[in-house]
């Protein structure tokens, strides 16, 4: 497992989100609990300018494990970065103490079908609607 989760992050530093994407994604259906790979899954949502589904999957992750410091810092940007530009927060979760400890919710389920935002496609849906990051450093969006 833990082979799997070091070239999707090898491969997400390359910028080769399908990739990454696809291995993450076996290592969370493989074992649903692995907060990790579905921290790795909310980084390639970020990576595709997805912020909601970067949230979302970020809150699976704290659901699984609160004490996940990447989960509860990547939770708690987004949702600064979200609350910044006037957008509601999902679940009306905000606050850095309601991040850190996230409370049981149905729609954090501990055991997610890693679907960011269901009915809306997968995260690769949100890449039409604005570049990634290395696409904005790159100078092409």
């Amino acid at each position: 497992m833990i082979e799997t989760l070091l070239e999707a992050e090898r491969l997400l530093s390359m910028g080769m989100l399908d990739r990454a994407e696809r291995l993450y994604r076996q290592a969370a259906e493989a074992d649903p609990r692995n907060s990790i790979a579905v921290v790795g899954l909310a980084r390639v949502a970020l990576e595709r300018a997805d912020d909601l589904g970067a949230y979302r999957l970020a809150r699976r992750a704290l659901a699984i494990d609160p004490d996940n410091v990447a989960a509860q810092r990547l939770a708690a940007r987004l949702a600064e970065v979200m609350a910044g530009r006037g957008e509601p927060i999902p679940d009306g979760i905000g606050s850095p103490d309601a991040i850190a400890n996230p409370d049981f919710n149905p729609d954090l389920d501990p055991h997610p079908d890693l679907d960011p935002d269901p009915g809306a496609g997968d995260v690769t849906s949100s890449r039409a609607r604005r570049p990634g990051l290395l696409d904005r450093l790159r100078g092409r969006g």
